[in-house]
């Protein structure tokens, strides 16, 4: 099953840093980072608020443990966003992209 993984980080360099880690590791097909993002959020029992960057991952389901640890290693974040949604449709020569993409071949 393929996936889109949400990453908030610090800023561009982090989430720079991140991308290019999982993608060597084919950890993910492709990773889309946007820039200046606003985000409002509770912190320690109050409203914080912090400029961001996301990253919008496409991966696997299969790859999502190995995914979500190599962000945790990489990240500053005392606890770093990670979530997974399904994929439930797609173009499908995408997905077959995506999924050989995400092949771990030789693992």
């Amino acid at each position: 099953m393929e996936i889109v993984v949400f990453v908030t980080t610090k800023n561009t360099a982090q989430a720079k840093k991140i991308a290019r880690g999982l993608l060597t590791k084919k950890l993910a097909a492709c990773v889309n980072i946007l820039p200046g993002v606003q985000s409002l959020f509770w912190w320690q029992g109050k409203i914080d608020s912090a400029q961001e960057s996301l990253l919008i991952i496409k991966s696997t389901k299969a790859r999502f443990q190995k995914l979500a640890q190599c962000v945790k290693a990489l990240h500053g974040y005392q606890v770093p966003e990670i979530i997974a949604l399904p994929i439930v449709a797609g173009n499908k020569e995408y997905l077959a992209w995506l999924q050989d993409s995400c092949s771990p071949k030789g693992e």
